[in-house]
């Protein structure tokens, strides 16, 4: 094969179906053979153009699965035929002031996957080798590539809780990351609140693992937790900035919010809800490679999956138009090899 289809952007919205010459990896570099490749909320900031050039055309796409099948110059840990991932975060440079003191996931000369370089809506990607993240037997390309972001974001975000094995964790949003987050959730051993919109969710709430459900249109949530003790965390995943910052009145005394939801409006905090109780608010931003192995593993362990809806590359304007519409459950994948 010469030649490999992609899914371009460029401007506002502009998808073409595109070939491309194939060549190989630069040093540092491993070629993929890209097998599914998740369509997150995220990749909205190629395809509206939220970029210094949004004029040069980019391949969206940061919850890539594939298979080596060339490695670049200086490259050793990896080779043709490893199963591996890339997640929004393509790899730290190990030489900016962050990465030196071992904040990987903050490295300023990172590139991001999809929107500072070509992404997965494509049957070949390049990538840095230090962003490569090895995917366990056992677990198929289909439902890995949610995890390798929409996963692991949780995933860390829960694990920077401080909360013990058996307190109270809520999950605010059942969509994309928070159907996984309550299944994490549970897995790491707390008593999981579910926060939504509406009565219908409540039994998938509970099939996931929530032992309680809170319907935010006829119950304030706050009270609710406090009703329950108080939340050691809330893991604010929904994109309503407005709705997270009541939330903090439902945390416990020393309680967490961990912002994951990207809203693009500022969130309204109460400052004696935050002094009384030293209550915190605070962001996440993904994980580094070895952590996401480490979340795939633990993943596959527990049996956390994420509810897809299947889509072949041809559809790739398509798929990404029903993930923005909100009513994609959960989460959108396209699968590259049909």
């Amino acid at each position: 094969m010469s030649v490999y289809r992609a899914v371009q952007v460029s401007g506002s919205g502009d998808f073409a179906f595109v070939e491309r010459e194939l060549a190989e990896p630069l040093p540092g570099q491993v070629r993929l053979r890209v097998e599914a490749c998740g369509v997150c909320h995220s990749d909205n900031l190629a395809v509206a153009g939220m970029r210094p050039d949004p004029s040069a055309p980019i391949v969206p796409g940061h919850e890539i699965a594939g298979v080596i099948d060339a490695v670049g110059a200086g490259v050793t840990a990896w080779q043709p035929g490893d199963r591996v991932g890339v997640g929004f975060l393509s790899g730290p440079c190990h030489t900016c002031d962050s990465c030196r003191r071992g904040d990987f996931v903050n490295c300023a000369a990172q590139p991001t996957t999809g929107t500072s370089i070509d992404g997965g809506y494509a049957e070949v990607a390049y990538v840095r080798a230090s962003g490569l993240v090895r995917i366990p037997d056992g677990l198929s390309s289909i439902d890995a590539a949610p995890l390798l972001c929409a996963g692991l974001t949780v995933f860390k975000a829960l694990q920077q809780t401080g909360a013990r094995p058996g307190e109270l964790v809520a999950v605010q949003g059942i969509g994309g990351l928070g159907h996984l987050g309550v299944q994490y959730a549970r897995s790491l051993g707390y008593r999981v609140a579910a926060i939504a919109r509406g009565p219908e969710k409540a039994p998938l709430a509970a099939e996931l693992g929530a032992e309680h459900y809170i319907d935010s249109l006829t119950t304030d949530p706050a009270q609710a937790l406090q009703a329950l003790g108080g939340a050691a965390a809330v893991v604010a995943t929904a994109s309503d900035s407005a709705s997270m910052g009541p939330l903090v009145r439902g945390l416990a005394p020393r309680g967490r919010m961990i912002v994951v939801g990207a809203g693009g409006e500022p969130v309204p905090v109460d400052p004696i809800a935050m002094i009384f109780g030293t209550r915190s608010v605070t962001g996440s931003l993904t994980g580094s490679p070895i952590e996401n192995e480490d979340n795939l593993r633990f993943a596959l362990r527990q049996e956390i999956r994420s509810m897809n809806e299947v889509m072949p590359l041809s559809e790739a304007p398509k798929a990404f138009a029903h993930m923005m519409s909100g009513r994609a459950r959960f989460r959108v994948v396209l699968d590259t090899r049909g």
